[in-house]
């Protein structure tokens, strides 16, 4: 069974009535954690959570077998969520698979978030003709599309937006709909609302609370590096350790543009025109007004398999942040500053 993020709601209900594996992947890792997450929830009986990471699992392909099969302590129901990069969780899904096949009994549901994967990876290749397994795939959203996420996730909160604000929030959150639920936790929070007690939310009170407006946030930094712009790096990254902005927050702004450059170069073909292709994602409100010129940019710096080797780093510098602590920030800023080097030599 496979999905992507526009049919997976109508998908999600009857893969949890007949799957028990379920691999989610794609360049939107926000979308695809949101929709596990929310998968998980409408499991009948979801019990004790078990997080299990894709490098355990690929030292151990027998460890996901062996946790789906157990039962938790007070003999309640569980489900497995693994948080894998790339294939890592392939070996251990397939002995899982192997095991059910042969007769080894019940597993209970098993939720894999593979960051740096698609539905052409092993992984979903191995899953995807099956009737007990669903591949879900999620693309890079559009303004759109996050804002009408927004909105409902505010009206499951009891906090009432319109259309503009949802925008707003969408746009500080560089699209990532993780960081959105969370300004509207804290709207929630603030004006004491609930599904039960409703309340409106305005530009004032966003500002109110806000932690960074737009202008404030990962836009600048996100711009100079990719534009090549050398001569505004070294403010922006002293700028990202004066504001200690979060390493990993900041780096899945760089994938998330990355990704939309990745599918606007697809809809311009070799030859295209980067100005209309650019017009026509602004009619469909798939690129933002303010972000038009640096968009133009960056298309001329990075195209073909320069933008392809430009995806594969910034995932691999992902997995690097995520085993990192102390010198994340440091590691942050020297990978950056390579990448701003290698847009500058693009002409």
């Amino acid at each position: 069974m496979k999905a992507t993020q526009r049919d997976f709601p109508g998908v999600a209900q009857r893969a949890i009535r007949q799957c028990s594996v379920f691999f989610f992947c794609g360049p939107d890792e926000a979308g695809a954690a949101e929709s596990a997450a929310k998968l998980a929830a409408q499991l009948p009986n979801p019990g004790e959570r078990v997080e299990l990471s894709g490098s355990d699992l690929r030292k151990d392909p027998v460890l996901l077998g062996d946790e789906a099969r157990s039962i938790s302590l007070f003999g309640d129901a569980r489900h497995i969520w693994v948080r894998a990069s790339g294939d890592e969780a392939h070996d251990a899904v397939k002995t899982l698979l192997d095991s059910a096949d042969a007769g080894a009994g019940a597993a209970c549901p098993v939720l894999v978030v593979a960051t740096g994967a698609t539905d052409k990876s092993r992984t979903a290749k191995l899953l995807e003709k099956r009737e007990d397994a669903l591949v879900a795939m999620f693309w890079p959203p559009d303004l759109r599309s996050v804002a009408a996420s927004v909105r409902q996730i505010a009206d499951g909160m009891g906090v009432q937006l319109n259309g503009d604000l949802a925008e707003r929030i969408a746009r500080g959150a560089s699209l990532d709909i993780r960081l959105a639920r969370s300004e509207l936790e804290k709207l929630a929070l603030y004006l004491d609302a609930s599904p039960q007690s409703p309340r409106n939310a305005n530009a004032d009170v966003l500002g109110e609370i806000g932690a960074q407006t737009e202008e404030d946030g990962f836009n600048p930094l996100v711009n100079a590096v990719l534009s090549g712009d050398a001569a505004k790096l070294p403010g922006e990254l002293r700028r990202m350790r004066e504001l200690s902005l979060n390493p990993v927050g900041l780096l899945l702004a760089f994938e998330r543009r990355a990704a939309q450059l990745a599918q606007i170069s697809a809809r311009l073909g070799p030859r295209g025109d980067i100005r209309r292709t650019l017009e026509d994602e602004k009619k469909a409100r798939r690129v933002f007004f303010r972000d038009e010129r640096d968009l133009e940019i960056q298309l001329k710096r990075w195209g073909g398999a320069k933008l392809d080797r430009l995806l594969a780093r910034l995932v691999a510098l992902h997995r690097a942040l995520l085993s990192t602590n102390q010198a994340a920030e440091t590691l942050l800023a020297q990978e950056l500053t390579e990448i701003c080097r290698h847009a500058t030599r693009r002409k």
